[in-house]
């Protein structure tokens, strides 16, 4: 049984009365579920969960889904191939093209691999029985943000050197001397702390409110439709609100996938061309 039908049955008992009786909103407890297997490994602890098992069937999915769409590719393209294709043109010339320029294209890769498994992560929180991203947890978001982090830094020290690099970042072009002592603590703060996190947050914020009001209102509706008098009448509202926030939810995952993948080229473009 899933987290979510839990706390289905918590809502249905609750209208029984009692003292605890009435409508038990969702918590933060749906993120932590029961681990399904635990094991160490060189001294670590490691625990398999739903959530888990959620993401690696995402990322099975995304790879049948990509692997099926180049496997059999043709001049005419058939309707795997064309959304395969479709994505990846967006991610080169869209994002690797556009924002980083020439030098993007070995980028391309990479940021199309990243906006695919985060797209299919995402995309689970709207699938029946999953109906919860992994990126709703920010150690998911924030392996992400750490990888993109270590290549940027990487490909700017390998492509301007690691003075000139650390000099860009630390003193801006044409700032004031004077204001370097207040400018250069913001900037390096910025692009080593800041970046990073910000986008872990920006991905695990979004996706986590997503579920959560999706679960409200869907536990409301539940609970609402059940509980007699006029109150079927507000069930109706809360279950037309659920289906709303549905297809908004779809919105909110294409996008945060883009903005992610776009943030990420954007970073790469400041490490391979120098400021000026």
């Amino acid at each position: 049984m899933t987290s979510s039908a839990h706390a289905l049955v918590d809502v249905l008992a609750a209208e029984g009365g009692g003292e605890e009786g009435g409508f038990h909103a969702p918590t933060i407890a749906e993120f932590y579920p029961e681990p399904v297997a635990s094991f160490s490994l060189l001294g670590i602890d490691f625990e398999i969960t739903r959530i888990t098992i959620i993401m690696w069937i995402a990322t099975a999915a995304i790879l049948t889904l990509l692997v099926l769409a180049a496997r059999k590719a043709a001049v005419v393209p058939g309707k795997l191939q064309y959304i395969g294709e479709s994505g990846y043109s967006l991610v080169r010339d869209g994002m690797a093209r556009d924002v980083i320029g020439p030098k993007g294209l070995p980028f391309a890769s990479f940021l199309a691999s990243l906006f695919f498994f985060i797209l299919a992560n995402n995309f689970m929180s709207i699938v029946p029985f999953a109906q919860i991203s992994p990126n709703s947890k920010f150690a998911f978001p924030l392996v992400l943000a750490v990888i993109v982090w270590v290549l940027y830094n990487y490909i700017g020290i390998r492509e301007q050197g690691a003075g000139r690099y650390f000099k860009d970042a630390a003193i801006p072009p044409g700032v004031p001397v004077g204001a370097l002592i207040l400018v250069t603590p913001i900037e390096l703060l910025q692009v080593f702390i800041i970046r990073p996190f910000t986008l872990a947050v920006r991905l695990f914020a979004n996706m986590f409110a997503g579920h959560m009001l999706l679960v409200v209102f869907s536990l409301g509706a539940v609970y609402l439709l059940t509980a007699g008098g006029i109150m079927p009448i507000f069930g109706a509202a809360s279950f037309l609100m659920a289906l709303v926030m549905t297809f908004f939810e779809l919105l909110v995952i294409v996008l945060q996938a883009y903005v992610f993948v776009i943030l990420t080229a954007t970073y790469l473009n400041g490490a391979v061309e120098p400021a000026h």
